[in-house]
């Protein structure tokens, strides 16, 4: 087990490195990590703790703290987060990209906002900088998800409508642990149709795993969608700031048709008095799945970018 320092003390922003030995993140993280968001308000979905719980073995996350700052690490992608604090001035993030370089690491630096390139124009003296489209995430105004009300949504408002004809005893409840139970079946029989087997949803599969596993220490909410005793779908998500929530599981039976678009209503239609924004997250390239959230029309789609340590 690795050494903890003082988290508290490091939230001080000490001008010196705090590096202790990167280390997993436990359900006892999460005051930390929620101290942090709820102080410097991120606006990536990669962030928020029941993520990097969920998803640390698949991606080989860890952390460590550098001048007050929380960082991340990707073991898989082979890059830090931009780290969550105050802003580090270029030459700061240079020396956190040469800190993981001495150990080992690549010192690339992902997540990176455009605002903090516009801020910060001196970045290309130390960095190259890559937009990452397929990390791009998608930012939903919560009420024109209830709503619908658009030209490009009224094919979802329909599909909602014959839904609600074709299975007019559907109910929508919270997602009990009951319940639980059934959506994480239902993600596995979702898998095993696949032949061959999605790396893509065997990784999810895992962390939705994880996320029932822990669902209430992790600060999970969730919605099931019933018509009669089998789900047609499911949704789980939590907050991400105080305007935001991030939808980070959605699932749904092909063979109930509009269950899909049922589910995304009744999901913003439950939050839509606590939130502004829903964050559905990132598309990763995926064609399909880039043409169904782009269809519902976000109002923006937040590009992160990758620095890449310049040598020399």
């Amino acid at each position: 087990m690795y050494n903890r320092c003082n988290h508290h003390a490091c939230l001080d922003l000490q001008p010196t490195i705090c590096f202790p030995t990167a280390g997993r993140f436990e359900l006892t993280d999460r005051q930390m990590v929620q101290i942090y968001i709820d102080k410097y308000l991120p606006e990536s979905c990669e962030y928020n703790f029941a993520n990097l719980f969920c998803w640390q073995e698949i991606y080989n996350y860890s952390w460590r703290l550098f001048k007050g700052r929380l960082v991340i690490y990707d073991g898989v992608n082979q890059c830090a987060f931009m780290p969550l604090g105050e802003p580090l001035p270029p030459d700061d993030l240079a020396e956190l990209a040469r800190e993981l370089m001495r150990d080992g690491l690549v010192p690339d630096i992902g997540l990176v906002q455009k605002d903090y390139l516009d801020e910060y124009p001196r970045c290309e003296q130390y960095f190259s900088i890559h937009p990452e489209r397929d990390y791009g995430e998608y930012i939903y105004d919560v009420e024109k998800l209830c709503r619908l009300n658009t030209p490009k949504l009224h094919k979802k408002k329909n599909l909602i409508s014959q839904f609600e004809r074709i299975y007019p005893d559907f109910q929508v409840t919270l997602l009990t642990p009951e319940k639980q139970v059934m959506a994480q079946n239902m993600a596995r029989d979702q898998l095993n149709r696949q032949k061959p087997v999605s790396e893509t949803l065997a990784a999810e599969f895992e962390a939705i795993k994880k996320a029932f596993m822990h669902f209430d220490a992790l600060g999970l909410e969730g919605l099931a969608l019933m018509v009669g005793d089998r789900m047609a779908a499911f949704s789980i998500f939590s907050p991400l700031t105080p305007d935001t929530c991030n939808v980070q599981f959605e699932k749904s039976d092909f063979d109930f048709k509009g269950a899909a678009q049922m589910i995304n209503q009744q999901t913003a239609l439950y939050l839509k008095d606590r939130y502004k924004y829903i964050n559905r997250e990132q598309d990763l390239g995926i064609r399909g799945l880039r043409q169904a959230k782009k269809s519902y029309e976000p109002e923006t789609i937040l590009i992160p970018h990758t620095l890449q340590l310049k040598r020399g």
